[in-house]
């Protein structure tokens, strides 16, 4: 089958049902007492900041863009790119792409014009629909995309070389086309986050996109009644493969465009959220307002709130233990999974397993796991090795790029490229990225080990620690160190907590920075150690944040 089916079927069994909702809170009006008492201010402006779709209203969208599509010449495995910002539009016109047979290549909003420009081409993208946050980025190289023959625009003050999706969709049939989708159809094409280098090209079939459905719906027990809140970006497979879960059953989703602890606490009130996916950044932020008396949780109404899950981002036990401490009644899980698994949950931890807090858990629904060394034979337990998986979301390929595909895809087995070990009792606990390893006087240095350590420090937001070359000892460790606001701490702190530590992983440097995470919340380490590759250019200052 393919992942199509699922929509159309919520259409018919729950048509006047909202599936989806869009809430801006940058443009709440400030006299609006709750998001619902919308007979305060007028009606326009109320579109603004909420905004939802019924799932036949769901449907309908696809197939119009579907067969909008199909009159500019898209045919089945053409690639069309999505350039939008989350909105109550992304997914059907995500849908709209797979129903007209082609493949929907999401692009990360961060990319700049050339890194635009190289995804599509890598690609071989023939249409691209876009937002107005990217009218200049796509101005810029509309003329060298010799390859795309099309742009769509979604939104007011329609740039000169594009069409606008709003006024043509709305002419287009509300029927689905009569295109044959099967699972072994190429269905989309994700790009990694480009942590290890420039971004590759994942491919994807139905069946990845329809397992991982499957999945996320095993391991969270979604049922139709559960509403789940949406956060991060749509372009990446973590916060589209968990939605999965809610378009399996049928549940509503919201979508929410900001990320501060207030606008998520209110959310998750008004909307009667029950399932909540946070990045490991928001999850502090949090509890900081919490403990700062900024957010007073008696505001909002909670108890509906059954799970918390992180993933994209090995996980700090503090973290989740000060959670447990605020949100005694939560469920918990991680997440763990790449791009080229068709995102989360080939690894996790599972609702019951708070005592493993640390793991990522164990292979997830219908995946395999298992822990190699240099050579593919697995190791022992306590052994760190490679992570591999196998399972039904292992990408097709790199596409367009045979070298990089066969150096991770070997006898039906993911290389994640993530050092891990397993305990006595199966459980998987990430040590870290097999490129990001530090080896420092001949020993192996795992930096999330580090990284964890550090977090439990009552003053320390975010930490990052990577390599840098030194002449006596090849390399020595870095912690770039992100304070709380308004704390204080110096170099001579630091150094004293990490006493804690063996010294052969005290960290060598203690840099008070902010610390660079990309969308989907991983560190960006590469721009870390391009910033600070040299010593004369670290700043160890005794500082505040």
């Amino acid at each position: 089958m393919a992942i199509t089916d699922f929509l159309e079927r919520n259409a018919r069994l729950y048509p006047d049902e909202v599936s989806l909702v869009e809430i801006n809170p940058g443009s709440r009006p400030e006299h609006a007492m709750t998001w619902r008492e919308f007979n305060l201010i007028e009606a326009a402006a109320a579109e603004k900041y909420r905004r939802e779709m019924t799932w036949k209203a769901f449907d309908v969208k696809a197939n119009r863009f579907a067969n909008l599509l199909l009159t500019r010449g898209v045919r089945k495995g053409d690639k069309v790119a999505l350039l939008l910002m989350n909105c109550l539009e992304w997914l059907p016109i995500y849908f709209g792409i797979l129903k007209a047979g082609a493949i929907a290549v999401p692009l990360n909003y961060r990319y700049t014009a050339e890194e635009i420009q190289y995804c599509l081409t890598l690609a071989e993208v023939n249409t691209l629909i876009f937002g107005p946050e990217f009218t200049g980025r796509v101005e810029q190289i509309a003329d060298r995309l010799h390859g795309v023959r099309t742009f769509f625009y979604v939104g007011q003050d329609l740039p000169s070389f594009a069409d606008s999706y709003d006024r043509l969709v709305g002419y287009c049939s509300s029927t689905a086309p009569a295109i044959e989708l099967t699972d072994d159809m190429h269905a989309a094409i994700y790009f990694s986050s480009g942590t290890t280098g420039f971004p590759k090209a994942i491919l994807h079939n139905h069946a990845a996109l329809v397992g991982s459905c499957r999945t996320e719906q095993n391991h969270h027990g979604q049922t139709h009644e559960d509403v789940f809140l949406c956060i991060p970006p749509l372009y990446h497979t973590g916060a589209k493969m968990h939605w999965f879960g809610s378009l399996l059953v049928g549940g509503k989703a919201v979508i929410l465009r900001g990320v501060k602890p207030a606008w998520i606490l209110q959310a998750v009130s008004e909307e009667k959220a029950t399932i909540v996916w946070l990045l490991v950044p928001w999850a502090q932020d949090i509890l900081d307002a919490i403990e700062s008396g900024e957010i007073r949780l008696a505001d909002y109404r909670l108890e509906q709130w059954r799970l918390m899950h992180i993933g994209a981002q090995p996980v700090p036990p503090s973290l989740i233990h000060k959670w447990m401490k605020v949100f005694p009644n939560h469920q918990y899980d991680t997440n763990y999974g790449l791009s080229e698994s068709i995102g989360p949950g080939c690894v996790h931890l599972g609702v019951g397993n708070i005592h493993k807090v640390g793991a990522i858990g164990k292979a997830g629904y219908q995946w395999q796991t298992r822990i190699v060394d240099e050579k593919g034979a697995p190791v022992e337990p306590g052994v760190v090795g490679e992570l591999i998986v196998r399972g039904p979301g292992v990408m097709q390929c790199y596409y367009n790029n045979p070298e990089a595909t066969a150096a991770i895809l070997k006898d039906g087995w993911l290389y994640t490229g993530d050092m891990a070990r397993v305990d006595e009792d199966g459980f998987i606990y990430l040590v870290d990225r097999k490129k990001d390893v530090i080896i420092s006087g001949g020993e192996n240095i795992y930096p999330v080990q580090i990284e964890d350590f550090l977090r439990a420090h009552d003053q320390i937001k975010d930490v990052a620690v990577i390599g840098i070359a030194d002449q006596r000892l090849g390399e020595i460790a870095a912690a770039i160190i992100e304070l709380k606001p308004g704390a204080t701490c110096t170099m001579a702190e630091i150094e004293a907590f990490c006493l804690d530590l063996p010294r052969y992983k005290r960290p060598r440097r203690i840099i008070f920075a902010e610390v660079p995470r990309n969308p989907t919340g991983k560190i960006e380490k590469p721009k870390l150690r391009e910033r600070y590759s040299g010593a004369e250019r670290l700043v160890e200052a005794q500082t505040t944040a």
